[in-house]
């Protein structure tokens, strides 16, 4: 899967939990999901678990530490597919 495949999947599974949805507008690779996108700890899991299963993947949780912006989602995501 291309890197842009898994940029877009992600950005549909992050916007369900994004309220302020002028800030997900201007969504770039270094948009921080805490920070930029006021995406509580709790979304934060469910956006790893709804990632988990749209690519039938397992991320672990040092992996899913990792996961606070865009494009560290989308770089452990196309490393988990990889594997």
């Amino acid at each position: 899967m291309q890197e842009q495949e898994i940029t877009e999947k992600l950005k549909g599974l992050i916007e369900t939990y994004v309220e302020d949805k002028s800030a997900f507008a201007n969504i770039s690779p270094e948009t921080h999901l805490i920070d930029d996108l006021k995406i509580n700890s709790a979304h934060l899991v469910d956006i790893i678990l709804d990632a988990e299963e749209a690519f039938d993947i397992e991320i672990d949780d040092e992996s899913a530490e990792k996961m606070l912006t865009v494009q560290a989602a989308v770089d452990v995501v196309a490393q988990k597919l990889a594997e």
